[in-house]
């Protein structure tokens, strides 16, 4: 896989002739993957290369910035999904005031001479250009070879990144795991915070987010994943009399995950965190890629009145989810 950003392109890039499909992708969930699928067999048939187009920021992240809809995945999530789909080529379009006004017709033209794209996939009612004057109809006359996916279904429902966006914020994760074809993670480093969970015998990880606001709300049951090395073996290395409640990975840890605003701590500015805690685990994590994945919703975030009521708070989610642990001895998505 090779990844481009498509302001970045020379212009006299020649480019393989390719299947290109175009969206948000956000989640890279079953509808997505769909896709994909779709595009490879086309792909195959027309012996082009794969290609697809993705936008940073996200249009609506462009227009209502802090306001727009929670991110399901990072730019970095989506490139991992999408290169684990066997796609070619990942286009990166930088959205902002120049793209928002292009028209449907020079559109084309970055298809067709920069792109060199001969066939496109995409989903139902897809617009494109300034005051989407562009269509799957439009595409045609302009000589592309289009195939218009129909939506995905599961249980019923259309599979849409708006639906598993829902999912999550209600702490459905089985069926936010469905909806994916995978449970629900966020990969991000160890980043210093203000330690102040040391202070309440509660050392955290402060795993960095890249978004500008996540799905998630609450208290969960995670496990946690290092992509670089075990860190089971990292933790035993720091600190052989901390080994942690071992994770459904061989490598991996389980932890007490927290996503949100951190309404009880009120001498902070308020900002999206994502904290793990280790218990029984006393090792320096900083820096590490770490993939959290949720496991179990326990509720949603508490404002408490005190320090002393979180300590208490914190020690009674902490036994809730070691007992969710001891109780589910396979991995709960399988």
């Amino acid at each position: 896989m090779k990844l481009l950003r498509l302001n970045a392109l020379a212009p006299n890039l020649e480019f393989p002739k390719t299947a290109l499909t175009i969206g948000n992708f956000d989640g890279v969930h079953v509808g997505h993957q769909a896709m994909v699928s779709q595009l490879k067999d086309i792909a195959q048939q027309q012996n082009l290369k794969t290609a697809v187009m993705i936008f940073e920021p996200q249009p609506l992240e462009f227009f209502k910035a802090y306001d727009a809809p929670p991110r399901i995945s990072s730019l970095r999530e989506k490139v991992e999904y999408l290169t684990q789909l066997g796609v070619d080529y990942i286009v990166v379009a930088k959205f902002d005031n120049e793209f928002r006004n292009l028209s449907a017709e020079a559109f084309c033209n970055i298809l067709k001479y920069k792109l060199n794209t001969q066939s496109l996939v995409l989903g139902e009612d897809h617009h494109f250009g300034k005051n989407r004057q562009g269509n799957s109809e439009f595409l045609r006359q302009h000589g592309f070879h289009v195939t218009d996916l129909q939506n995905i279904e599961v249980d019923g429902e259309r599979v849409s990144s708006t639906l598993v966006r829902q999912t999550l914020q209600a702490g459905d994760l089985a069926h936010a795991a469905k909806l994916l074809g995978r449970p629900y993670s966020i990969t991000g480093r160890v980043q210093y915070g203000d330690q102040i969970g040391r202070t309440i015998d509660f050392p955290t990880i402060n795993v960095r987010l890249n978004r500008h606001k996540p799905c998630l709300n609450g208290i969960y049951g995670v496990e946690v994943i290092c992509e670089t090395a075990s860190l089971k073996a990292k933790v035993q290395q720091d600190n052989p009399a901390y080994l942690g409640v071992d994770g459904y990975d061989p490598t991996a840890l389980f932890g007490a995950g927290h996503v949100g605003t951190r309404p009880a701590i009120k001498h902070v500015h308020p900002e999206w965190r994502l904290e793990v805690h280790f218990p029984n685990v006393s090792a320096n994590l900083y820096g590490l890629l770490m993939r959290v994945t949720f496991l179990n919703y326990l509720h949603g975030e508490k404002d408490y009145p005190s320090l002393e009521a979180l300590k208490a708070g914190i020690d009674d989610d902490v036994e809730k989810l070691l007992e969710f642990r001891q109780n589910t001895p396979a991995f709960p998505f399988n």
